[in-house]
């Protein structure tokens, strides 16, 4: 199956993260969430291959968000998955009316800002995650 989703980060402690090209970023501990678009190879078996990174089984960084999801204090707790439709820019550009940026991270293949974006309310950024898919 292929399509796209939002993956949500946990990070418990503010952190400094290298982002590869991008540069380190200073991150408060908080609630993230990256859009990502699953229509290559394996469509949302991407998603196994974060959580992957995430549990520390794969140390390969391919994408910005494997940069925080390799960081220890971070944590994939969710994801949300919207099913053969390419909306991740539209996605992205919906929780940056609602929540915080983190510029220029996950979008370089796009026009938009960033696809990484920021909230210190768990349930404040799942709810805009799902409004946004729907």
């Amino acid at each position: 199956m292929k399509g796209t989703y939002t993956l949500l980060v946990e990070l418990a402690a503010p952190v400094e993260v290298e982002f590869g090209a991008k540069g380190t970023r200073k991150l408060d501990s908080g609630w993230y969430a990256y859009t990502g678009s699953a229509f290559g190879q394996g469509g949302f078996s991407r998603i196994a291959r974060h959580g992957r990174v995430a549990s520390g089984e794969n140390d390969a960084r391919h994408w910005h968000i494997d940069y925080l999801l390799g960081h220890d204090g971070s944590a994939l707790v969710d994801d949300v998955r919207t099913e053969g439709e390419d909306v991740e820019c539209a996605v992205a550009r919906e929780l940056g009316e609602e929540v915080e940026a983190v510029s220029g991270i996950g979008a370089s293949d796009c026009d938009c800002d960033t696809h990484l974006h920021f909230s210190n309310e768990r349930e404040r950024l799942e709810t805009v995650i799902r409004r946004a898919h729907e």
